[in-house]
Order: structure tokens, then sequence, then C-alpha cells
């Protein structure tokens, strides 16, 4: 179950990331009527479910590759696996969270900060060479976050700035991915991670509820009576989150790194578009000049690597 042509792993992770674009407007819409928390507790509940028999496939068809040369035990799996997925849920429920305050394309874009802040963040925790490149990627990526975000009153959206909160998680993810991922097999990992993700996720909701924090929303019965509720989840947790991993995982092993980039740069591209014709989204002047500033830092920090 793996991608071998190059060509369909291009035009696959297109898809990908165009379902992570039009994923921004899906999203937004479910969390008008489900707390952000239990939308995420479905979502990656879900994913985890979808992904078990790639588990299953992958023990069973290459069982030394996968897990022989791995070495670790289920205490220090379970470990890595809940510390990395409370970064990433980190992640996904500031961004989440976000939606309700500020624009769909604003989200994608200001996420797509992620990218340049990833060797930022391996500089800060492990003293990893950051060349100039880098940090000129930062700073015009940082630019564009100003005019995009800033009004014409100079102030900044709280959902702008819970997004970038997010984007700084998922930087941090990445990295420590990046230093900790390779010492143990990846989808099992993978599939601890969403465990995680959606342990935390049902806690801070029902933390949420408690304190009386969601009591303005319909009852849970009643969230999961609406058709766009399942959508919603289903087209997050199949599509977004568990068909989204097979493919990156099947697809980045047959593509140069500098194309990755490109095509990672569509996010939020296809994001602002699905908001432009779903949701009548309009940028405008500073909103265009910063959402490009943000996409060129994203393109000079990956054509900054020596691998290219």
């Amino acid at each position: 179950m793996t991608i071998k042509n190059p060509t369909i792993a291009i035009w696959t992770l297109v898809l990908v990331n165009l379902i992570w674009g039009v994923g921004f407007v899906v999203v937004d819409d479910v969390i008008e009527v489900m707390p952000v928390n239990i939308f995420n507790t479905f979502r990656f509940g879900i994913a985890t479910i979808v992904l078990l028999p790639l588990l299953f496939i992958e023990q069973k068809k290459a069982k030394q590759e996968t897990f022989s040369n791995c070495e670790y035990t289920t205490i220090t799996l379970l470990t890595t696996g809940f510390l990395l997925g409370l970064l990433l849920f980190l992640g996904f429920s500031l961004q989440t969270q976000g939606l309700l305050y500020t624009s769909v394309s604003n989200t994608g874009f200001i996420t797509g900060m992620c990218v340049p802040l990833v060797p930022v963040m391996g500089y800060l925790f492990f003293k990893s060479k950051v060349g100039k490149e880098v940090w000129l990627s930062v700073i015009v990526a940082t630019i564009g976050l100003y005019f995009l975000t800033m009004g014409d009153g100079l102030v900044l959206n709280k959902g702008d700035i819970y997004v970038a909160i997010g984007a700084t998680c998922y930087a941090l993810h990445i990295t420590f991915m990046a230093k900790f991922g390779g010492r143990y097999a990846v989808i099992a990992l993978s599939l601890v991670q969403l465990v995680a993700v959606t342990f935390y996720s049902l806690f801070a909701a029902g933390v949420e509820a408690a304190l009386g924090f969601t009591a303005h929303y319909p009852s849970l019965i009643e969230q999961l009576s609406k058709a766009n509720v399942w959508w919603g989840i289903l087209y997050s947790a199949v599509l977004a989150s568990a068909f989204a991993f097979w493919a990156q995982t099947s697809s980045q092993r047959l593509i140069e790194p500098h194309k990755i980039a490109l095509i990672f740069a569509l996010e939020p591209i296809f994001g602002h578009l699905a908001a432009f014709f779903i949701l009548g989204e309009k940028l405008g002047l500073q909103g265009w000049l910063g959402a490009g500033l943000i996409i060129s830092g994203m393109l000079l920090y990956h054509f900054s690597e020596k691998d290219f």
C-alpha cells in the first residue's frame, strides 16, 4: 500500500494540500456548533481507528523493516509519543480555536509560518547550525505576518495570536520529531501520537465543560444530529488526518525536497481560494502583501537548504 510512481506521488501531495486548505473552511463551519476540543476528540479518535489496519498490514508485510530495526520499549514509545502528542494537541487546539476569531485565509497563511520557524527551534534547543538565508526567511515571513494580521488600527486579532502560537507548537513538534522520531517505527509512533491528541482533547473538553466554558453550545446529542458536523468530523479524520498521513509517508520518499517545498506552499493558497469561493473572504492589498511574504519566507528557507 505504497505509492511507487514519482508523478503520482507529486499529484497525491497536491491533493493532500488541497484537502488541508479546504479543511480550514470545513472546520470553521463545525466549530460554530461543536466545541473545539470535542471536535478534535472525535477527529483524532476516528483517525486512529482508520489508521490501525495500516499498522497490522505493515507489521505483516515488512515486519523486520518496520520493527526490528527500531529498538525501544513500550514505555519509551508511549512516553515519547505522548510528549510529542502534547505539542501536536496544542498546535491543533490553538489553530482551531483561532478560527473562531479570525478568518480562514489568515489561519492558513499564519500556519505556514511554522516552516521557517523549524530551523530556529533547532538552533534554540539543539544548537543546530542556521545559515543567514534561514534567518532572512524568518524575517521575511515575520514581516508578512505583520502585514497579514495587523489591521488599520494596528490591533492584532486574538484569533491570529492563537494561530501563531499554534504554528510555533507545530514547529516545535517537527523539530523534536526530527530529533527523536527516528528511534521508533513510524506507524507505531504516529498512532501513539494520535491516541495522545485524542486523550488530551477529551481531557481539555471535560475541563471546559466543568468550568462552564462551553455551556452556550447545544447538547452533544444535538451537535451530533447535524449533518455538517459529521461531514466535518469525517472529512478531517479520514481525509485530512488518516489519508494525509498515509500519502505523506508514501510520497515524500520519492520526491526531491525542493519539489515538496513548492507543493506544501500550496496549502495556504488553497485555503484562501476555498475561503474566497465558499465564504466570500477577501484579503485586500495589505493581506496579499503579507501572504506573499509568508510564502516567500517558506520557499526561501527550503531553497536555502544545502541538499538543493
